[in-house]
């Protein structure tokens, strides 16, 4: 009863509440100073090229983001070039998601469970961080709230082919954008044994789920030869299951305050194995395989908002009989309380320096610096980035390692030259602009031809200027007479 009077007294959808409440906390401060950290790069640079050349790179790397690039390359196509064109799609996707979580809350534990869970994911750290990412992880996430929410509106129902359909159709979206989304499949199927679902429903969503994972096969398994390209993330360690215990802590509290209706699953049968499983199946990953990284899982969060919304929900019931105009305001109440608190965190995010390195913070100083003549050079040559996202700022320079550009090697960073090359390169030029890491995020140089870079800088030139800002550095060398 108390959730039709409250809906009768809003009288507008809910979905229009979090939509555009998740959409401006999105849009503010979108461009971080106008500033690009280098997991962005790799989507700029590669957006930028022509459907032939991203083919031709897929086959080589990446090919885990290829739906993606192929989307932000029609993007930038259409809108050109720019921070907004770069985030917008995650902002609007986590909207979506928040719709999500709002229809998801409203239809099982009523409409206050609905409007805090939107509300809530919104302000979520981990969501607040990629609300503004230029990568796919926000698109899988949405596409992991549509999922769960034709899971939720097809359970016990019979004539429900066409929502399978579309849920099978949408698990095998978020597989093409990262295949590593097929880890809500065991957290759908979790929430099917805790609802008691009809064998009718179990046999349907394996079918839809068979189908979505088989479909998504041929992509897994070429990704395979591609592996190295994650061989930098580092082994499991206790220190990394600090994050996930405490989201499963606040989420198991969370869910012991529900209160599940009959005929329906409960928030807690959908949302507790939504936050747990993914993260639980990727710590088990790890553990034969570094590959814990929580963007991986971020959809996960569609489920501690759900929890935190129905703890909301829980609160504003057990008010109301005594206060039932004040237990009203009480979900108003906890936002404000919650933005204030975050407000600190909110306002990290949205600076440069909540990224580990900005490519564009040096290519003002490559600008001023360079002269007719002079040549570049990268350490690592992943820090070719920095002239791959602003070529005007490195315009007249000859990049002095590079033996096939990156559209031509069909790699994001090209194949540079032989140490012996390089070194004769290098003694053939009087001035050296080195785009690198800054010292704080900087690592031992390690290949051979960046080692033959370093020494050569420091046995035949010396520094005439050097700037380090938001991770990146630059210097000027000049050759010793």
């Amino acid at each position: 009863m108390d959730r039709h009077v409250t809906v009768a007294r809003l009288r507008i959808p809910l979905w229009l509440i979090p939509l555009p409440w998740t959409v401006a906390l999105g849009l503010w401060g979108l461009s971080r100073q106008h500033s690009v950290w280098r997991d962005e790069a790799a989507t700029w640079q590669v957006a930028l090229r022509s459907v032939p050349e991203i083919w031709h790179m897929l086959g080589r790397v990446d090919v885990v983001h290829g739906l993606y690039y192929l989307l932000m390359h029609g993007l930038f196509t259409c809108f050109g070039a720019s921070t907004t064109t770069l985030r917008l799609p995650s902002v609007l996707a986590m909207a979506v998601a928040a719709v999500c979580v709002a229809a998801i809350g409203q239809r099982l534990a009523g409409v206050w469970a609905g409007l805090g869970g939107g509300l809530a994911f919104g302000l979520l750290p981990a969501v607040q961080f990629y609300l503004q990412e230029g990568r796919p992880y926000a698109l899988v996430t949405a596409g992991a709230g549509v999922s769960t929410l034709l899971l939720v509106t097809a359970f016990g129902e019979r004539r429900a082919k066409g929502r399978w359909l579309a849920y099978s159709g949408t698990v095998l979206l978020c597989a093409l954008l990262n295949w590593l989304s097929l880890l809500i499949l065991p957290a759908h199927l979790a929430t099917l044994m805790w609802a008691r679902a009809g064998r009718r429903t179990l046999v349907r969503w394996a079918v839809a789920a068979a189908a979505a994972a088989t479909a998504a096969s041929p992509l897994i398994l070429f990704s395979r030869s591609q592996s190295d390209q994650v061989s930098w993330i580092p082994p499991l360690t206790w220190h990394m299951l600090i994050g996930p215990a405490v989201l499963l802590a606040i989420g198991g509290l969370c869910a012991v305050l529900d209160g599940p209706e009959k005929g329906r699953p409960s928030v807690a049968a959908v949302g507790l194995p939504l936050l747990a499983v993914p993260q639980l199946a990727l710590i088990g990953i790890s553990v034969v395989k570094p590959m814990f990284l929580d963007r991986y899982v971020l959809f996960s969060m569609l489920g501690l908002a759900l929890l935190i919304g129905t703890a909301l929900a829980t609160a504003v019931r057990a008010a109301a009989p005594r206060f039932p105009r004040g237990s009203q305001w009480l979900v108003p109440l906890a936002l404000v309380v919650a933005v204030l608190a975050l407000m600190p965190q909110s306002l990290a995010k949205r600076c440069p320096g909540s990224r580990v390195d900005d490519v564009l913070s040096v290519s003002g100083e490559v600008r001023q610096w360079k002269r007719p003549g002079d040549g570049v050079l990268f350490i690592p040559a992943a820090r070719r980035d920095t002239a791959l996202v602003s070529p005007r700022d490195f315009a007249g320079l000859r990049d002095l390692a590079l033996a096939e550009s990156p559209v031509e090697s069909g790699t994001l960073k090209g194949e540079e030259a032989g140490p012996r090359r390089i070194r004769a390169a290098m003694l053939a030029h009087r001035r050296i602009l080195l785009v690198t890491d800054a010292s704080r995020v900087s690592r031992p140089v390690s290949a051979d031809r960046d080692r033959t870079k370093t020494a050569v800088l420091a046995a035949h030139f010396t520094v005439v200027a050097d700037k380090q800002v938001r991770g990146r550095r630059v210097t000027l060398y000049q050759r010793l007479r």
